[in-house]
């Protein structure tokens, strides 16, 4: 029996749609093999809710509709939902005590789009709260263990990157076949990367921000995280889609990526930007190194490309982004919903002492940095000027893309680290490993992190495809053709 849920839980979602549709399995018993795997991987921390019931109710109406040969895209699907994404009659926390009890009323235009399909939902997954890491080590309901080891180190916990780390760790385990993330500066790609899975940050504006808790509104995306490039290709079909109830969502004709598709790289120009290539670790020289020769392979060419005001993408991230959350999380004070302190004497006590227990250390760090950047005497000299910087970075990436197709990064400095080093790390340190990342949300543009190969201790690294604005489709393309090839290598 053990046997037999094990081999439906290591089935990719390309794979189980086409068993669901053909009849070979039901959406009921794949949902309840799913429901067993992730109350056996409870120590993974990877959920924040458990919706098994909800799973079966939902599963019992797909059935029905697999049974009349009505399935839709998601049919009989089980996917994790990031716990940003508002779930109606779902408690939605952001991985946050100021939110611990919170129940949305309505639903998210994401996952509505999830629904609509018939994907089924096994529960909200951890995440750093408010978005606010790279580690998933800053969610009040504890940090995820990654389902990775090191082969050196077989006993040491590792963290499965930020802040998307539940939904990561999730798809990593088999425990949900994919999952919704968000990116606010990396935070689908990198735990993609520190994973071994595929994540993929669309265009800005791809998918609605209804119903997401915003972190910064000018570089909030959704996306989702698989197992493979095809499986993204139909999560991002399904989750994207112009919103009217969201101001930035782009007006574009929607797209099935997945039907559409054509692997290849055949007579691509890549771009490789020699700023992001300098000081790597051997284990990533290595890795970008047999990534390139693949793209050579696949009858791609490799051209350097300069992208100077990359060196200012972090530092003008940790501006912007601070500054947008400082004012977004400026609604949480305990007054119309969410957590409040009790024992206070005035309503300004209420405020203070509701913030400073419902915030978690790092929230509130970077809303400090926000408050101070916005303050009328550093307005100029920090957020004005982060923001000149990043439409600089924006016209330099629309240059290079006059010359070249894609271009190709490391996703991440590196493998994932131990989860007790996590809280060791200084700020900056952590804000670093966002360095490849940042640049591509300052600028709008879509990138995409696929498994590239291993370090010299087996951990994954990955490697990121980026395109200009509504690129998907190429990036799939790109991705498919190098996930394919390249599969020795992972």
């Amino acid at each position: 029996m053990a046997k037999e849920r094990n081999d439906l839980c290591a089935l990719g979602l390309v794979a189980a749609r086409e068993k669901l549709r053909s009849k070979e399995i039901s959406a009921v018993e794949l949902t309840e093999a799913y429901i067993t795997a992730m109350q056996d991987a409870r120590g993974l921390n990877a959920f924040i809710t458990e919706t098994p019931e909800l799973a079966r109710e939902q599963a019992q109406r797909s059935e029905q509709k697999l049974m009349r040969g009505d399935g839709r895209l998601l049919e009989g699907i089980p996917l994790g939902i990031k716990d940003l994404f508002c779930t109606k009659n779902v408690r939605t926390t952001a991985g946050s005590r100021i939110l611990e009890n919170f129940v949305p009323p309505y639903e998210s235009t994401v996952t509505q789009n999830l629904l609509d399909e018939g994907g089924i939902f096994l529960g909200k997954t951890n995440m750093d709260e408010f978005a606010m890491g790279s580690a998933t080590i800053t969610s009040y309901f504890g940090p995820v263990i990654s389902p990775i080891r090191s082969t050196t180190s077989i006993d040491k916990d590792l963290v499965p990157g930020g802040s998307s780390g539940g939904s990561a760790a999730a798809v990593a385990a088999n425990i949900v076949i994919a999952a919704t993330a968000s990116d606010t500066g990396g935070s689908i790609r990198q735990p993609a990367s520190f994973t071994g899975t595929v994540g993929i940050k669309p265009t800005y504006g791809r998918c609605s921000r209804y119903g997401m808790m915003a972190f910064g509104s000018s570089l909030d995306q959704a996306g989702p995280i698989t197992r493979t490039v095809r499986d993204a290709a139909i999560m991002l079909s399904v989750m994207a889609g112009y919103d009217a109830k969201d101001s930035t969502s782009l007006n574009v004709p929607k797209q099935n990526y997945f039907d559409a598709l054509q692997p290849s790289a055949k007579g691509l120009k890549i771009g490789l930007p020699v700023e992001y290539f300098q000081n790597l670790s051997e284990d990533l020289t290595r890795v970008m190194n047999n990534s390139l020769d693949t793209l050579r392979a696949l009858g791609a060419e490799i051209v350097e490309v300069s992208l100077k005001m990359l060196n200012y993408a972090l530092p003008s991230y940790y501006v912007i982004a601070p500054a947008e959350a400082s004012s977004n999380l400026a609604r949480y004070d305990g007054v119309k919903y969410g957590f409040r302190a009790s024992k206070v004497d005035n309503v300004n006590d209420m405020y203070d002492r509701t913030r400073r227990l419902g915030f978690g250390k790092e929230v509130r760090r970077r809303i400090f940095i926000g408050t101070h950047v916005l303050s009328v005497a550093e307005y100029d000299s920090y957020y004005v000027r982060a923001q000149k910087v990043r439409q600089k970075i924006k016209q330099e990436f629309e240059e290079v893309f006059r010359t070249v197709d894609v271009i190709v990064t490391p996703t991440a400095t590196g493998g994932a680290f131990g989860v007790e080093e996590g809280p060791k790390m200084n700020a900056v340190d952590m804000y670093l490993n966002d360095v490849f990342t940042v640049s591509l949300n300052l600028a709008c543009i879509p990138g995409i992190s696929v498994p590239a190969g291993t370090t010299k201790n087996g951990l994954p690294l990955g490697i990121q495809f980026v395109g200009p604005q509504l690129s998907e489709q190429r990036l799939f393309d790109v991705s498919a053709a190098f996930e394919d090839a390249n599969r020795e290598n992972v």
